[in-house]
């Protein structure tokens, strides 16, 4: 795990809802390099966290740093550009389109020249691209001009996390991506949050799974009623104790 300045750092982010606290001065931090579990009951918070790090939703108060520099995300869009992917439980894959073409949604290269100025799309170079960043990151797709109909669900979720490894420059957000998976997607999938790590990427890793957390995280933060209960490295938890730090059977108020 890095000991190095965190790349991205919420402090004392605080959101209501009209009567609902859904965060009360929270804090957290994620380094490069470093996997991060955010865990805790239903209402706990982390939904709210996720959308505030990923510019979804706004803090009544509190600072957001990314590199150590303020940030005040006007949308997703704005966090996106400055190198924050957000992967949710949807993964908003286009099931009848290819790996490539789903790798660059939104992202589409034209061919150079008169026929790009007429929307022309580079597939070629894009399929290589595609193949290649994936490549980088574990995922064996046996075709980048498959279409994602023809994958397994482990195949589709470990695309769509490749998708947004290969466009993140600093941080990413996934949102419980090993749910409704078998154990050898989820190993798939798993993998590839790895093989993020090892870029030099920081992970914020959301699940209710928790032998996946305690798996693939290098530290745990336990949100329970909209604040930070417990933020350790997890190798100080084991199963029980996590479980008792996110019921609050742990002492911890």
């Amino acid at each position: 795990m890095s000991t190095e300045t965190p790349v991205y750092e919420a402090r004392g982010v605080t959101k209501q809802y009209g009567n609902v606290l859904a965060l009360d001065n929270a804090d957290f931090a994620v380094r490069a390099g470093e996997v991060v579990g955010l865990v805790g009951d239903n209402g706990a918070g982390k939904s709210t966290l996720v959308k505030a790090l990923s510019g979804a939703h706004t803090p009544d108060s509190g600072q957001m740093y990314l590199d150590g520099e303020e940030v005040r995300w006007q949308s997703p869009h704005q966090a996106l550009e400055a190198g924050i992917e957000t992967l949710y439980q949807d993964s908003s894959l286009a099931p009848e389109l290819t790996v490539s073409a789903n790798v660059f949604l939104g992202r589409e290269e034209v061919v150079p020249g008169f026929w790009g100025k007429l929307g022309f799309l580079a597939n070629k170079r894009m399929d290589e691209v595609s193949r290649q960043e994936l490549q980088k990151v574990g995922i064996a797709v046996p075709s980048s001009t498959r279409s994602i109909a023809k994958l397994s669900g482990g195949q589709r979720q470990a695309v769509a996390i490749g998708r947004a490894v290969s466009w993140a420059s600093k941080v990413i957000i996934l949102d419980e991506p090993t749910n409704h998976l078998g154990a050898r997607q989820s190993a798939e999938v798993l993998e590839v949050i790895k093989h993020a790590k090892s870029r030099g990427l920081a992970v914020i890793f959301i699940s209710h799974t928790l032998p996946h957390v305690l798996e693939v995280t290098d530290r745990i933060v336990v949100l329970r009623l909209g604040k930070v209960s417990v933020d350790a490295p997890t190798s100080d938890f084991t199963p029980d104790s996590l479980v008792k730090a996110i019921t609050g059977l742990n002492g911890v108020a």
